[in-house]
């Protein structure tokens, strides 16, 4: 004769069942969101830290280049100095003074900027984008510091009024033809070199096409 289960103890297992399946709520799931495997985390953690840490005073060159690197006041002191005599509007008055230091171009070209020689004047879409302390930035195009397009001599200066620097503090932009210092970028850290092909012919350059 076949015995017969109360159906109370069947919903008893079932429960039980249930809950030894240890479905996770959203919450939790959420919570314990972890990388797949350790060479996942290792991965994830190379990534953020690919570009090393800079020395007080170090500045980097990179960018769309070949050969990014990095330069201190020590080493641009050991390149042909240029001087130039300038004069700025800036927040605290008229500034005159005399800067040395080294040409702009002649750091940035060392790094071989990848423009693109098929096109015409390929260099004259190539932008710098100059970035000091407190993240302040400014960006220059690169025709303005190219003496074979441009008159200007945009230094990384090495002193002032021949004062030199401190070394912690890095060389610092300077930018005769500007009326205003806003682009004389002190605590220079980083000198990133590209082209403006990407802006201009992607997304927003599409979508711009229409308007």
């Amino acid at each position: 004769m076949q015995r017969r289960v109360p159906l109370p103890a069947v919903a008893a297992v079932a429960v039980m069942v249930l809950a030894g399946c240890g479905g996770n709520s959203p919450e939790e799931a959420a919570g314990s969101a972890t990388p797949s495997s350790p060479a996942a985390a290792a991965s994830s953690s190379a990534t953020a830290s690919a570009a090393p840490a800079l020395k007080p005073g170090e500045v980097r060159i990179a960018g769309q280049v070949d050969k990014p690197y990095t330069v201190t006041l020590t080493s641009l002191r050991g390149l042909p100095q240029q001087s130039v005599e300038v004069e700025y509007a800036s927040a605290k008055g008229q500034q005159r003074h005399t800067y040395q230091g080294v040409l702009l171009h002649d750091v940035l070209k060392d790094a071989q900027p990848r423009f693109d020689t098929t096109k015409k004047n390929g260099q004259l879409r190539g932008v710098v984008a100059a970035t000091g302390g407190g993240d302040y930035r400014a960006v220059f195009a690169w025709a303005e510091l190219d003496p074979g397009f441009a008159k200007s001599q945009i230094l990384l200066a090495v002193s002032e009024d021949g004062k030199p620097f401190d070394d912690a503090a890095g060389p610092r932009l300077v930018v005769p033809q500007d009326t205003k210092g806003g682009r004389y970028v002190s605590e220079l850290n980083q000198l990133w070199v590209g082209t403006v092909d990407t802006t201009v012919d992607g997304a927003g350059g599409a979508s711009g096409a229409g308007s």
